[in-house]
């Protein structure tokens, strides 16, 4: 299958197909005599689950690793579950992260609705960000 249409039937263009193929996400598939890249049917799946991979929030690294383990012929399962709890516990540090930011910036916005900036002194940069 050339590029053209592989990239119709996953929705990729074909720059990022060719990005995946440099990326050893694809390996690079036989040449017609044309010299155009010939794609085996099974590359469909292998790209929608790229796809599907990085919607999940797993970067080209890990999903490098879960297709090698694939293409070794084990079952990568265990990988994939570990890279979703690390993923899952990652989320739950940034989404606490940014609690204590919207507490804050909540605190500052009150602060921001009180402050009459004729008030301010020539010396102070911003009375809002200062510390009280």
């Amino acid at each position: 299958m050339r590029i053209g249409k592989l990239a119709a039937e996953t929705g990729l263009t074909t720059k990022t197909i060719r990005f995946y193929e440099q990326a050893g996400l694809l390996a690079p598939p036989p040449r017609t005599p044309g010299g155009y890249r010939d794609y085996p049917p099974h590359t469909v799946a292998r790209l929608f689950f790229v796809r599907d991979a990085q919607a999940a929030g797993l970067t080209l690294a890990e999903i490098r690793s879960v297709l090698a383990l694939r293409d070794s012929g084990q079952a990568p399962c265990t990988q994939v579950g570990t890279l979703i709890e690390e993923h899952l516990a990652e989320i739950g540090r940034r989404l606490a992260e940014l609690r204590q930011a919207r507490t804050v910036l909540r605190q500052l916005a009150r602060r921001a609705a009180v402050t009459d900036p004729d008030t301010c002194s020539a010396g102070d940069i911003c009375t809002i960000l200062a510390r009280p």
